[in-house]
């Protein structure tokens, strides 16, 4: 097994302790977890069997640690299709919601996810499949 090359600082225990009190993500606590552990004096084997990684990936993030400190244990951006809902739209969908579907030329006094959907395309110009508004709706529920 190849040996461990990398240098912490003296404050790496404590700077990982805070980390992992303010970490929101689970991927993001655990990662903290393993890389103290290994800070701490453990093996990475012993390590990556008790969190349940691979000893490639604990080395990658014990290494991106050293680097980089604790920002180096959060999700990089992944390369993919943009959202379709952005925060704005979705903000669009839950207005529209909350008013009478009749002002907006609906046929009834409630809103099918149809009819939103083109209130939604009407307001901003982006057109919507009925399940996306569904799914923005439950989101919010």
């Amino acid at each position: 097994m190849r040996p461990l090359n990398s240098q912490f600082p003296d404050d790496a225990l404590s700077t990982l302790d805070a980390f992992i009190k303010q970490a929101k993500k689970t991927r993001v606590f655990r990662r903290a977890q393993a890389v103290r552990h290994v800070v701490a004096g453990q093996t990475v084997k012993a390590t990556s069997e008790t969190f349940n990684f691979t000893n490639s990936a604990l080395r990658k993030w014990v290494k991106r640690f050293a680097q980089e400190g604790p920002h180096g244990l959060l999700d990089r951006p992944r390369p993919g299709r943009p959202r379709t809902v952005t925060d704005a739209i979705e903000a669009c969908i839950h207005h529209l919601f909350e008013q009478d579907p009749l002002a907006h030329g609906a046929r009834s006094s409630q809103w099918n996810c149809r009819e939103l959907s083109q209130a939604v395309a009407q307001h901003t110009g982006v057109v919507l499949h009925r399940d996306t508004i569904r799914v923005a709706l439950k989101k919010r529920a």
